[in-house]
């Protein structure tokens, strides 16, 4: 009996007993061959309804623009895997045949509901940000539908909540100069899909970066306790806390308080000493015309040259026995006897890396 999946175990087709011996189930690849003939395109000749034959041109712009309207409408139908945990594999064995890549991981790993947990939605974005720099053409054409998807998802929720707009323009700015670069140098590199599909995706990307610059934060009239109520230690505190420079600049916009609270010399010095090490500060030492090093301008100077260090609620976990990609809330089938000692948390950029050959 054939087999359709990679793994030999697969189930394969789906077979039924009938009287006169077991039949294949076609009810499946009937509806695929009608979806296929719905969106075949006729290459003949476009005649209009006194025959006359358009100009090549006029040919051109209409294949252009159904091209476009095809993409638009493709694009609203969703491919999203419900699965918390896949198997890595890098090469193939006489139970796996073939190896994971990464779009096959985007595919089939649940980014879509991660985006609605708050502990997960920063290290989505991330990924998403380092897929847009260099990763984006190695995507396959499903898992680039799956990544605009889940890119139009994250935009809609920002929108709706206001919550981290910053980190969505940062993602957006990466991704538009991409497309920007592989839209101009057309023929460079391998783009799956036509050059038209790239062009509608930049004016997505840009249509994007338009509502989100009109945001308007509206203002919450709450008759109870605020964060100006609260005592100067416990403000202290939730700076403190930040991990982020940009994050302590906006909350010290929000009232005179806090704005003097966030400018505490100790405060951006213990940010400093957090992220980056002491190597570091001595090459890049900034000091003030009374003698002072300015740790605020420090951290930003070092923020340029060096990568800060990622804090994320919850991220993607790797089991080095299993070789299993999963999120550690869910789990994963583990054999090992101590499954804890063998799961590694993996940061945006090691997922990236788990998938080069």
């Amino acid at each position: 009996m054939p087999f359709l999946g990679q793994d030999w175990r697969s189930p394969g087709w789906s077979w039924i007993k009938t009287e006169d011996g077991w039949k294949r189930c076609d009810s499946l690849s009937q509806e695929l061959e009608r979806e296929n003939s719905q969106c075949t395109v006729t290459h003949g000749l476009i005649l209009n309804s006194e025959d006359e034959i358009f100009s090549n041109e006029e040919c051109e712009y209409a294949s252009k623009k159904r091209k476009k309207d095809h993409f638009r409408n493709d694009t609203n139908a969703q491919s999203f895997y419900r699965e918390k945990w896949i198997y890595v594999h890098k090469e193939s064995t006489r139970e796996r045949h073939g190896y994971c890549t990464l779009g096959e991981a985007f595919n089939r790993l649940d980014f879509s509901s991660a985006i609605q947990d708050i502990r997960r939605f920063t290290y989505v974005v991330k990924l998403l940000q380092l897929i847009a720099k260099s990763q984006l053409t190695s995507l396959s054409g499903v898992a680039q539908k799956n990544y605009f998807n889940v890119l139009d998802k994250i935009v809609q929720k920002v929108l709706d909540d206001h919550q981290n707009p910053r980190l969505i323009k940062d993602l957006l700015q990466d991704l538009s100069s991409t497309l920007c670069i592989l839209i101009r140098g057309v023929g460079k590199s391998v783009l799956v899909g036509n050059i038209n599909i790239w062009i509608c995706r930049l004016e997505t990307v840009l249509g994007w970066q338009q509502q989100l610059q009109n945001l308007q934060m509206t203002k919450h009239v709450n008759s109870g306790l605020t964060l100006s109520d609260l005592p100067l230690h416990m403000l202290n505190n939730i700076l403190y806390r930040f991990s982020d420079g940009w994050d302590i600049v906006t909350l010290g916009q929000v009232t005179p308080t806090l704005y003097v609270l966030s400018e505490d010399r100790q405060l951006w010095k213990k940010l400093c000493q957090y992220h980056f090490a002491e190597q570091q500060f001595c090459r890049h030492l900034i000091l003030s015309e009374k003698g002072h090093i300015e740790w605020k301008l420090m951290y930003f100077t070092l923020q340029k040259y060096y990568p800060t260090k990622e804090q994320y609620g919850d991220t993607l976990h790797f089991c080095r026995h299993c070789s299993i990609l999963f999120w550690k809330d869910s789990g994963h089938p583990c054999t090992a006897a101590d499954p804890d000692s063998c799961f590694t948390p993996v940061s945006p950029q090691h997922f990236i890396d788990l998938f080069k050959f």
